[in-house]
């Protein structure tokens, strides 16, 4: 805590204070862990294996939405930070302490939680999956990896002289390769610029199997992914291992961007970023390949 020293005269004001006068709500972390993964079978040894963009979802085990595919995350513990409840969620589910996690919204709407009112602070989480065992926590029956696709169509667009509204709608499937289950949400984007200052809101329009508002939850984690790649490559090294191809770094940045990426340009964007090794991948049926891990010089600064 802080070095603040209370008067005497704030202390007896605390003292009379009664802070169950006010309804406070329930305080949640939801999770967006996201992984760059193979595909569950490969078409050609020869060739390099597919990736996909994966997220990680749970199935609930009990009421509400028993049955229902959600993220990962939990109520705060009495006397934790929001960030510490993430970090705790994080390893019960995937045995991991280190990851990129990084704060990116709060969900409060009155009737996002049929128990009651809960606010949720979600968090963004960046794996190397294949290095990982999951483990489903107490409330899901299930944990298991879906495949991403995200789909946008422009609704409406109109623009003033000192007014603008965008809406866009997204469409998101989530399939899991070994089963075959298939989800789906479809989320409505408002952008309003009223003077040009941005306002923006969500709205579900279609839920096919999945918890709560966690359509919305993982669509704005989506974004703030993409985004954030925009300005800032190094996001995309927290989904690699320690050693790592280049080709297997642009694929990862071309899954977030929904881009493909000229090689050259790839590799002089990222060039600061990586050091040559003296190793090469073995085993793999294919050409053996060069194999990078960071310039921490560049990371840690």
């Amino acid at each position: 805590m802080s070095c603040y020293r209370m008067s005497e005269e704030e202390k007896k004001y605390l003292e009379r204070y009664d802070i169950s006068e006010y309804e406070r709500p329930s305080v949640a972390t939801d999770m967006a862990i996201f992984s760059v993964m193979e595909a569950a079978e490969a078409e050609n040894f020869r060739k390099l294996p597919k990736k996909s963009l994966k997220l990680l979802l749970v199935c609930r085990e009990e009421y509400p939405y028993k049955g229902s595919w959600a993220l990962p995350g939990g109520f705060c513990r009495p006397g934790e930070d929001v960030a510490e409840t993430a970090r705790r969620e994080l390893f019960e589910e995937t045995s991991l302490e280190n990851a990129y996690l990084s704060l990116f919204g709060s969900f409060g709407e009155a009737d996002r939680d049929p128990r009651g009112w809960v606010i949720s602070n979600a968090f963004l989480a960046l794996i190397d999956a294949e290095r990982y065992q999951l483990s489903a926590g107490t409330d899901a029956k299930e944990a298991a990896w879906f495949t991403v696709e995200v789909e946008a169509s422009e609704v409406k667009k109109e623009v003033k002289e000192n007014y603008a509204e965008i809406e866009t709608e997204y469409r998101l499937t989530f399939r899991q390769e070994e089963t075959g289950t298939l989800l789906s949400a479809k989320v409505a984007e408002r952008k309003t610029f009223c003077d040009y200052h941005e306002g923006v809101s969500y709205t579900i329009t279609e839920n096919n199997g999945l918890a709560f508002d966690h359509a919305k939850i993982i669509l704005r984690a989506w974004q703030y992914l993409r985004k954030t790649l925009e300005h800032d490559p190094r996001i995309v090294f927290d989904l690699m291992p320690e050693l790592f191809t280049l080709n297997r770094l642009q694929n990862a940045m071309e899954l977030i961007s929904g881009q493909e990426l000229l090689t050259a340009n790839f590799r002089r964007k990222i060039a600061d970023y990586v050091v040559e090794t003296d190793k090469v991948t073995e085993g793999k049926g294919h050409r053996p390949a060069k194999l990078f891990m960071r310039n921490l010089n560049a990371f840690y600064k």
